[in-house]
């Protein structure tokens, strides 16, 4: 009986040391699996950019962008694409006004090229536009929807968005997988020249 307990205790005791083991490679799976949260919900890769940023609370500007510039259905669209997403801070940063005479109809023009100037044509990762600066000594520029330049800059191992205008927005959070492309949130509204 002694012998029969001995070798039930070695094996409970195999079991535990391997269970122990599982947690950390379901966690490692599962973090993989789980969502990117912005603005509070969860941005499920399931659902298109439109879908997904409808949800954010901290783009409830650029959604209503998106809607007077009459882009949903374009962002609803087969992608890839790669938004660079402003957030409410940033479009509260552009001059007093700036905003509201953007979202009037007499402006759709301008507000249509400035919200193409934030999407580019294809899946950039941060990984993808940080190799493409590494291999370009630090920078590497590319073409909007809107036909405008903007220069993704190395620095270290992050990565950081210029505008025609020479301003600089850095992505605060990346990679946000969509069903048409990616969304890398950014903390300024990028400017066409």
């Amino acid at each position: 009986m002694n012998k029969l307990l001995a070798a039930a205790l070695v094996a409970a005791s195999a079991l535990t040391i391997s269970a122990a083991t599982i947690p950390s490679a379901n966690a490692a799976m599962m973090a993989s699996t789980m969502p990117v949260y912005v603005g509070g919900a969860p941005m499920l890769p399931s659902k298109n950019i439109i879908e997904n940023a409808l949800n954010s609370k901290d783009h409830t500007t650029l959604v209503a962008a998106v809607k007077a510039a009459g882009l949903v259905e374009a962002l609803e669209g087969k992608g890839p694409f790669t938004v660079f997403a402003p957030t409410n801070e940033a479009f509260a940063a552009l001059p007093a006004g700036t905003v509201d005479t953007l979202l009037k109809p007499a402006n759709k023009a301008k507000l249509v090229k400035i919200l193409e100037a934030h999407v580019a044509a294809g899946h950039w990762d941060v990984a993808d536009l940080l190799a493409k600066a590494k291999a370009n000594k630090g920078s590497f520029s590319f073409k909007t929807l809107s036909g405008d330049t903007l220069t993704a800059i190395a620095k270290g191992d992050r990565i950081y968005i210029q505008d025609e205008s020479g301003g600089t927005a850095r992505i605060t959070i990346k990679n946000v997988e969509q069903s048409n492309g990616v969304i890398q949130v950014v903390d300024k509204v990028l400017l066409p020249k």
